[in-house]
């Protein structure tokens, strides 16, 4: 059975009366039948967020003139800052990566597998050590090697690179380099980082082995948007599992790494099917 050729709007605005029953008339009056509606107020800042999805088979305004219909009509009058995604327009996924390969891997399988509506023409690595994989899946394999001298060099083909392959955004698989901020301003709110849930208390290259020597209970991963806060941008998903005195750290690090690769890919999903709506350094994840 074909998939329905949806809409998708994601908005935020001050809040105010009237602004749901205004999103479903426009839809309904033009005859779109609304498939999934969420709405969530935040009442401390007074903010109204909604993600609305419909089916656009009856739907009179043309695809192409959706986003000026709803600017003119609703947008300005509501001081609304809105996205309007089409299910038809599949995302472009880049990949980066180092050496480590377990999130890497199970992003692979589930965008071979079917199981996510999103294309995956590009991996970048500041090593080698990834592009076997990157050929046994079909996908083009560019390493980018990265000095503190080279970086802002190397970072600018890179962005290059991406807006040739039409990447609409990126995904760091334990890509084990810092982004300058002139390379996140290119993808606002549309870089995906993963990360162990160990910082601050144990930084560093061997985190796993500090908390195993201070005897820590419970481990966690971290998904996050990249922002020019090192690992303190919008948090999209996170999870967590208990660990005792008889865990070793090689078991610490095995249960770390199966949180990270479910983290993320859970994060990725989200992003994929536009549930995720950023606002300030906060997201609201619609369900």
């Amino acid at each position: 059975m074909d998939k329905k050729n949806t809409a998708v709007l994601l908005i935020h605005c001050p809040d105010r009366a009237g602004i749901l029953a205004a999103v479903t008339e426009f839809i309904n009056q033009h005859r779109g039948n609304i498939l999934y509606l969420d709405q969530y107020v935040n009442r401390e800042e007074s903010v109204f967020f909604m993600r609305v999805e419909w089916d656009l088979e009856y739907f009179q305004i043309p695809k192409e003139k959706i986003e000026d219909y709803f600017q003119t009509l609703l947008a300005l009058r509501y001081e609304m800052s809105f996205r309007l995604y089409f299910s038809d327009t599949k995302p472009r996924m880049a990949l980066f990566v180092s050496k480590m390969s377990h999130c890497i891997y199970d992003l692979l399988a589930r965008y071979a597998s079917g199981e996510w509506n999103v294309e995956i023409p590009l991996i970048i690595s500041n090593h080698p050590d990834m592009e076997p994989v990157a050929k046994r899946f079909g996908i083009e394999f560019r390493l980018f090697s990265i000095t503190n001298e080279n970086k802002a060099e190397q970072e600018a083909k890179e962005i290059e690179l991406l807006k040739k392959y039409r990447i609409t955004f990126c995904v760091l698989a334990r890509y084990m380099q810092v982004l300058s901020p002139d390379f996140i301003k290119h993808y606002p709110d549309r870089i995906i980082n993963i990360h162990h849930s160990f910082l601050p208390a144990f930084a560093g290259s061997k985190p796993y082995h500090a908390a195993y020597a201070r005897g820590v209970k419970i481990i966690g991963a971290t998904s996050h948007y990249v922002t020019g806060d090192l690992d303190a941008g919008p948090i999209i998903e996170q999870d967590v599992a208990r660990i005792s005195h008889k865990d070793s750290i090689d078991e610490l690090i095995k249960k770390g790494r199966d949180l990270e690769k479910i983290v993320l890919s859970r994060a990725v999903e989200k992003h994929i099917n536009r549930k995720i709506l950023a606002y300030k350094n906060r997201t609201v994840v619609f369900q």
